[in-house]
Formats: structure tokens, C-alpha cells, sequence
């Protein structure tokens, strides 16, 4: 796997995600004490609305970006954006409203709506062979996994010395270095495509139009459905389950996410192997099928370590799913159009996240947590079964098809056929997928 770091452009731009990964988990651990600070007991309101926020940010703000943005060098964006979101963060220690808490953060997640999907879409226009892409989406979610594990150990090595004012200048730190990084590489150069949209709304839903006309994307989003239910009462109700059921420590909550995280970063590991012999879709469905027994079993949770087996199987079903998406978005696009569906995926994937997480809270209080996990378990279950549906097994790249609309001379028509077999994507010839 770390073969695919020789790679000078792409150790670089790893590097920059792994950084910037570092301050924004430095970011969290302080925007908690600063929500503290600003609103003492109601600082989980605080924190619930900066966490709508950041969702709704995702949600909206990626397909606009998209079209925005698609037509100018990479390059010169993604620093932009870098150096944009370090300048937002450098604002925050000195807030003292909780509206103005709420509005930087607005304007920091959205320049991170901007960021993110671009980001995602340049790797595979680096990395052209698909076990090196394979790999390095292995490491990207590897680096988010440990993103979760070490920033919180560095944010409390870092507050006993300074305060927590101080956690914002790693923020900060933590996106020039970033910049730096992919300013030092020549990024590939990718000519978008001619449009045939007439407004920007079309341009804008460009790229979710082409991933829902994809069957194995619209199979994906249903798979995302699954993966966002038993996320969401992971990241929601551990600390329900952890302090207010068995009466344990913050600690202990803590190191239940641990496992969650340990059983991602093993199935990282084992990714490119499994990749290599077992269809993304076959696995990934039998991921999200070991989500749906996981969230099974853990509607009767006994005791703080059959958690952190559940939780570890959790996990690894999590990281299964999550990351082969990448394959799947390139696989189903042109370099040129790749960056739209990429900010479909952030976007849509985002939306389930929107829905679930209130969700499991409500229902985790109103409902009881053993019935509430229970049904998500059945939503997962139909997930799976939407996901069959949409997603046929014989899921393949070159199709022949026909276009009826294309005039004998066109140069798609090839030598005057207007019957022909490639490698079929959805784009302004191919906006149906054929029957």
C-alpha cells in the first residue's frame, strides 16, 4: 500500500490532506471548549448547530462549487481555498457571540464544500492505475482514522501549556502547510468538456443528474443511506450508551470510538488484497450486511466490551462500504466531469448524514435505544435490498448501444455506425444508460 507514496505529486498532496486533517481535528477539540466558554450547559446546542451547519454547508454548497469553479486550474483553486480556510480560522479565538461562532464556520465548511470534492477528483487523474488509486484511498481513509485518534491526544498534550485559543493556530497552521504542499506540485490539466446546459441551475445539477442516470451510483447512494444510519448512532448515542447506561468515564466513551476506528483502519488495510479478488459491488453489499447484524446485535448490548466488538464490526462494515466509492465515481466518469461527480457524491452522501444524525438522537430519546437500533438496522437491511435492485450484478464497462438522434457524420458515429461498443459513461451523447 505505501508503494503508492513513491509518487512525488501524490506524497505531496497526502500530506496535505493528512496536515490539514491534524488542524481541523485541533479545530473540533477547540470549538468544543470555546462553545463551553460562550454558553457553559448549553454548549451542546452550540455544538448541534455547528454541526447542521457544516452539513448544510456540504449539502448545497458542492454542486454550486462545482460549477463554479470546474473551468479554473486546480492548482490555483485548491490553494485558494487552503489559504481561505486559514484566514477563517484565524478568527475564531477571538469571537465572543455565538452568532459570529455560527458564521465563521458557515464560511469555513463551505470553503471546505469547495475543497473536499475537488481534492478527491484530482487523485485519480494521478494516479491512472487502479491499484494505485485503490491504494490510495486505502491511505486516505486511514488518515482519517488516525485523524481521530491523534489529534484529540495532541489537542491535550498541546493544553498543558497554552490554552485553548492556542488549538486555532494549528488550525491555521495546519492549512498553509497544506497550501504549500499542493502549490509545490504540478497539478494535471484537465479540459472540462463543451456544455450543452443553458442555465446555471442545469450546470449546477449537472453532476447529480449524470450520478442518478448511473445505476451502480444510484446503487451507492442507497449503500450510503445504509452506512450514514449505523454511522450516525456510533458518532450519537455512544456516550448515551457508554456514560448514561453503564455509568462510565468520558475516557471510556472515548476509547469505544477507538475500536469504531480501529475496525475502519483494519478494513483500509485490507482493502486493496480484497479489492483485488472480490467485485466492489460484492463487497461492499456484504459490508453493508455485516452493519445490518452489527446494528442487530447491538439493540441488546450487555456490557462495555461486547460494545467494542460491536463497535469494531461497525467500523469495519463503515470503512467497507466508505471506501471503494471512489472507484465506482471514477469509473463512472470523465477526467473532465469528474470534479461534478465528485461534489454529487459529497453532496448526496452528506444529505444522508443530515438525516440520520438527527435521527438516531431522536429516536435514541424518544424511543428507547434498542428499538432505535433496530430500525436502523431494518433501514440498513432495505438499503441493501434497494441497493440489488438498482445496482445490477453484471455491472459492466463497455455496452452496446445505439444512437438513434446522431447525424451520419457525426464524429461519434463511427465510419457512419451509429451502433457501437465502449466504454459507456453518462455525458452529453450518453445521457441515458441504455436498457
Amino acid at each position: 500500500m505505501l508503494k503508492v507514496l513513491t509518487h512525488t505529486i501524490y506524497r505531496h498532496l497526502f500530506l496535505a490532506q493528512v496536515i490539514a486533517l491534524l488542524g481541523t481535528g485541533l479545530a473540533t477539540v477547540a470549538l468544543a471548549l470555546l462553545a463551553y466558554e460562550l454558553a457553559q450547559e448549553n454548549a451542546g446546542l452550540i455544538l448541534g448547530t455547528v454541526l447542521t451547519i457544516k452539513m448544510l454547508a456540504y449539502v448545497f454548497i458542492a454542486p454550486f462549487a462545482s460549477a463554479l469553479l470546474r473551468s479554473l486550474p486546480r492548482r490555483q483553486v485548491l490553494v485558494s481555498l487552503d489559504l481561505i480556510r486559514a484566514g477563517v480560522a484565524l478568527f475564531l479565538p477571538f469571537v465572543t457571540e455565538v452568532w459570529q461562532v455560527y458564521l465563521l464556520i458557515f464560511f469555513l465548511q463551505s470553503t471546505s464544500a469547495c475543497f473536499t470534492p475537488l481534492f478527491q477528483a484530482t487523485i485519480p487523474d494521478i494516479l491512472t492505475d487502479e491499484d494505485d488509486y485503490t491504494n490510495a484511498l486505502s491511505l486516505s481513509r486511514l488518515a482519517y482514522d488516525m485523524e481521530n485518534l491523534i489529534s484529540p491526544t495532541l489537542a491535550a498534550l498541546l493544553l498543558s501549556f497554552m490554552s485553548w485559543h492556542g488549538l486555532f493556530s494549528g488550525t491555521v497552521l495546519g492549512f498553509i502547510a497544506s497550501a504549500v504542499l499542493v502549490a509545490s506540485v504540478s497539478l494535471p490539466i484537465i479540459r472540462p468538456s463543451p456544455r450543452t446546459e443553458k442555465s446555471f441551475i442545469q450546470k449546477t445539477t449537472r453532476g447529480i443528474r449524470f450520478y442518478l442516470a448511473t445505476p451502480r451510483l444510484r446503487g451507492l447512494l442507497a449503500l450510503n443511506f445504509g452506512v450514514t444510519a449505523a454511522g450516525a448512532m456510533v458518532f450519537v448515542n455512544t456516550v448515551v450508551i457508554m456514560q448514561a447506561k453503564f455509568g462510565l468515564t468520558a475516557q471510556d466513551t472515548a476509547m469505544a470510538l477507538a475500536f469504531f476506528g480501529g475496525g475502519s483502519m483494519l478494513a483500509a488495510l485490507l482493502m486493496p488484497a480484497m479489492l483485488r479478488v472480490v467485485k466492489d459491488r460484492t463487497l461492499m453489499l456484504i459490508a453493508s450486511l455485516l452493519l445490518t447484524l452489527g446494528l442487530v446485535v447491538a439493540s441488546n448490548i450487555s456490557s462495555p466490551n461486547m460494545l467494542m466488538v460491536i463497535w469494531s464490526l461497525l467500523g469495519f462494515g463503515y470503512a467497507m462500504v466508505q471506501t471503494p466509492s471512489g472507484r465506482l465515481l471514477t469509473r463512472s466518469s470523465h477526467p473532465e466531469d469528474r470534479p461534478d461527480l465528485f461534489a454529487a457524491q459529497f453532496s448526496l452522501s452528506h444529505t444522508c448524514w443530515l438525516i440520520s444524525y438527527p435521527l438516531a438522537g431522536w429516536l435514541g430519546a424518544t424511543w428507547g435505544l434498542p428499538i432505535t437500533f433496530l430500525v436502523f438496522a431494518l433501514v440498513t437491511l432495505v438499503a441493501v435490498i434497494v441497493a440489488v435492485m438498482l445496482w445490477p450484478a453484471d455491472d459492466l464497462s463497455e455496452i452496446e448501444h445505439t444512437h438513434y438522434d446522431l447525424p451520419d457524420d457525426h464524429p461519434h458515429s463511427s465510419n457512419g455506425l451509429k451502433r457501437h461498443t465502449h466504454v459507456y459513461v453518462i455525458d452529453e451523447l450518453h445521457t441515458h444508460w441504455p436498457k
